[in-house]
């Protein structure tokens, strides 16, 4: 099964008619895993397979945009006839449980261990499904957040999540085959580079070039900037092949 990515949501911070937030799918080596859970994305995840079957679902940090639609699926699994065979594996930052029991008004966790098995990332946190790896790496946010390398035979998915510009970005991106980056600002509010948690165009073409990836695909465009213009903006310092994430494509990696 080869390595593929596909697009079911890009929107930042909040989803718009048919954008929802954050969220793909990546499917290879034999496993299919939801990275992102943004507002809108389960929904979309429902064209492309069924939610049940899922392997595992990868969240990169839990700020709403990409995450809030872990309530939505625990309806759907708890509730709603689409009960998985196993709980499925949710690698998130810590507090993840807690927080998606809390909209249900639970002070415990243990009514959601029918459907979800959540298991805690950090740095450097390795797991392999079948014949997919999943590799995290902490990078610069304003709340704890990974960027993710997905890797099935011999091809390299890099997902920068949210990060300001940041070593471990570009060292998560090296040599990958597609690099799904951020692209959330027009312009850095200061001028304290170590204090950035989103990047420019710039700043992902730059991360890409030195991390000497193939392609360059572009999402998590904020409100300042259009798609269009932030992946010019970003090819224009990357200097190779760069695309815009669309809701519903699917890229082969």
């Amino acid at each position: 099964m080869p390595l593929t990515l596909t697009i079911l949501g890009t929107a930042s911070p909040h989803p718009g008619p048919d954008r929802p937030c954050s969220g793909y799918l990546v499917s290879g080596g034999g496993a299919e895993v939801w990275v992102d859970a943004g507002p809108g994305t389960f929904a979309a995840l429902q064209r492309h397979t069924d939610p049940a079957r899922l392997t595992a679902i990868w969240i990169s940090h839990l700020h709403a945009d990409h995450s809030a639609d872990l309530l939505a699926a625990a309806y759907a699994f708890a509730f709603g006839g689409m009960t998985p065979h196993a709980p499925i594996p949710v690698y998130a930052p810590q507090d993840c449980a807690r927080r998606l029991a809390g909209f249900f008004g639970r002070p415990d966790v243990e009514f959601l261990k029918g459907v979800f098995d959540f298991r805690d990332l950090h740095d450097g946190h390795d797991v392999r499904h079948w014949n997919l790896r999943l590799t995290a790496r902490a990078v610069a946010h304003d709340t704890e957040a990974y960027g993710l390398r997905a890797e099935a035979q011999g091809s390299v998915l890099a997902y920068s999540g949210d990060s300001g510009p940041c070593p471990a970005l570009t060292e998560l991106a090296a040599r990958a085959d597609l690099f799904l980056c951020e692209a959330d600002l027009g312009e850095h509010r200061d001028g304290e580079h170590s204090q950035q948690v989103h990047l420019t165009p710039e700043d992902a073409g730059r991360t890409a070039r030195e991390a000497r990836v193939r392609e360059l695909l572009v999402t998590h465009v904020g409100p300042t900037l259009t798609r269009e213009a932030a992946t010019e903006r970003a090819a224009a310092v990357f200097g190779r092949t760069t695309f815009t994430a669309v809701e519903g494509d699917i890229h082969s990696v």
